[in-house]
């Protein structure tokens, strides 16, 4: 962190994926609403969706269209089962994959989960200069897909560089 640097508060999205949970009993969506907030950025809306590829990437495609929404974090969809369709739904939106996010976050997993975070197809990129976050469903992986990797980047403090400071050039030709 530099003491040299401001915090810069954004606009965040978040979007739960789930064919069960509801705004009462979706805890993941409650954890990465808590965490954005404390953390001093703002929820600028939130949602949830069935795991259905374009439900998802109807919401997804409205928020990186508009420019007042800096990030979007998803949570759910990102596993293996038939229903499971995050990346497909959220791939095609992005100008670029951020491959390190996907596999810094399998690294940390592995060390609370062992091999099963094999099964983790989280990913990350950049949609009309907007961030995309796609994380698995469980409390557990947003509280550590936040508190260990997205907060860090998404905090201009952070040296020796972050995402924030990118911000300005995402968009250049």
């Amino acid at each position: 962190m530099s003491e040299e640097r401001n915090f810069i508060p954004l606009n965040l999205c978040l979007l739960t994926i789930s064919d069960t949970r509801t705004e009462a009993d979706d805890k993941s969506g409650a954890v990465l609403k808590k965490m954005v907030t404390e953390g001093g950025h703002t929820v600028y809306e939130q949602t949830i969706v069935p795991d259905d590829k374009y439900a998802i990437r109807a919401v997804v495609s409205r928020w990186v269209a508009d420019h007042d929404v800096n990030a979007v974090i998803t949570t759910g969809g990102t596993g293996l089962t038939g229903r499971d369709g995050t990346p497909e739904a959220v791939t095609p939106l992005l100008d670029k994959i951020i491959d390190g996010f996907g596999e810094m976050f399998r690294v940390l997993s592995y060390e609370l989960i062992g091999t099963s975070t094999m099964q983790s197809r989280a990913i990350a990129g950049v949609a009309n200069a907007t961030f995309v976050f796609c994380l698995p469903g469980s409390s557990g992986a947003c509280k550590d897909g936040w508190s260990k990797l997205i907060s860090h980047q998404l905090d201009y403090r952070t040296r020796p560089c972050n995402l924030v400071e990118l911000m300005p050039r995402l968009l250049e030709k």
